[in-house]
């Protein structure tokens, strides 16, 4: 016999996730105004919005990042930032500084550009260790300390950084600890032909007039958290997400055998949980109370692919994490 109680929150649950679809559904359409593609890209950032997360992009140049990020940002009525990363920045240009005054003798608080919702940190394995140091703790904490003082970053916090591949002259590799702060790592390629096509369609032109409409508040991704943790997701499903990553750290436990000696490093318990929030944000963005595996397989690629470090043996033989991580998922029995 069903519990009434827990038949009334499953209903509250579904009620729930139908409410803020319509809202998603409604950023997702005013994104495709302006935004040809990058549909997997757009979800991403939603999840990240709702799940607390943030995102690292790879990718060339000129693929529409910074336009995606600031017409989100008017879809949402939140501020925008764009941050170029440079060698020369100093953590001062990035979270702000205190500057004495004086006539009154006293110093004054500066707040960088990071105060803002959402940040777009364009190449950031451009700039010293110092500055990513610096933006990588506000995003694990969520605030900034100026003197004595600690100031809360705005609610809801994205960042959304972007790096050049590493075979790109003036790169910094950015650490394996400060790569796992990141939810979602993307590859982002060139268009399709026919987004090409579109694309030129849109913005061959000196003033291209594309203007979205305020579909959405940051009141409602903040509720949609609520809904999120709400989200059921069955046992089997949950220990599916345990093996996959324990299967990075030993997969001879695992029957994979083959992948001894690949992995440098696994994915950490950070990873474990990255999976299940995004796969819980998927549901939410497809309208369902529920989680399915096949929600784990996929964000699982986008959430393990920077945390799967490969040996100096795979690196040798030019086998990528992408690939040992298809290898765990094709060897392990889904739910």
């Amino acid at each position: 016999m069903t519990d009434p109680d827990t038949q009334a929150d499953s209903q509250w649950v579904e009620n729930e996730v139908k409410n803020h679809a319509a809202w998603i559904s409604g950023v997702r359409e005013q994104l495709g105004r302006v935004v040809v593609g990058q549909h997997a890209l757009v979800d991403r950032l939603l999840i990240g919005l709702i799940a607390n997360g943030h995102v690292l992009l790879e990718g060339m140049p000129g693929l529409a990042k910074t336009l995606l990020v600031n017409t989100l940002s008017q879809c949402l009525s939140i501020d925008f930032k764009r941050l170029q990363f440079t060698p020369d920045l100093l953590p001062a240009d990035l979270v702000g500084t205190l500057i004495y005054n004086p006539r009154d003798g006293q110093f004054q608080t500066r707040m960088g550009p990071i105060f803002a919702n959402l940040i777009l940190a364009d190449e950031i394995n451009r700039a010293p260790a110092k500055v990513q140091s610096a933006l990588l703790e506000a995003m694990q904490e969520r605030q900034v300390t100026l003197g004595d003082q600690t100031y809360l970053l705005p609610d809801p916090f994205l960042v959304m950084a972007t790096q050049n591949p590493l075979e790109q002259e003036g790169t910094y590799r950015l650490p394996e600890a400060q790569l796992d702060r990141f939810l979602f790592k993307l590859i982002v390629d060139y268009p399709s032909r026919e987004d090409e096509l579109l694309i030129q369609q849109r913005m061959g032109t000196t003033t291209p007039s594309l203007k979205v409409s305020s579909v959405a508040t940051p009141q409602q991704v903040i509720a949609a958290r609520d809904v999120l943790n709400a989200i059921y997701i069955d046992e089997r499903v949950r220990t599916y997400i345990v093996d996959i990553v324990r299967a990075t750290r030993n997969p001879g436990e695992y029957q994979l055998g083959k992948l001894d000696g690949l992995i440098r490093v696994g994915a950490s318990p950070r990873a474990t949980i990255n999976i299940t929030l995004a796969a819980k944000g998927l549901a939410l963005l497809q309208g369902r109370a529920f989680v399915t595996p096949q929600d784990i397989k996929d964000v699982g690629m986008d959430v393990l692919r920077h945390r799967v470090i490969t040996s100096f043996e795979a690196e040798a033989e030019e086998i990528s994490s992408e690939r040992i991580i298809r290898d765990i998922f094709d060897g392990l029995q889904v739910p």
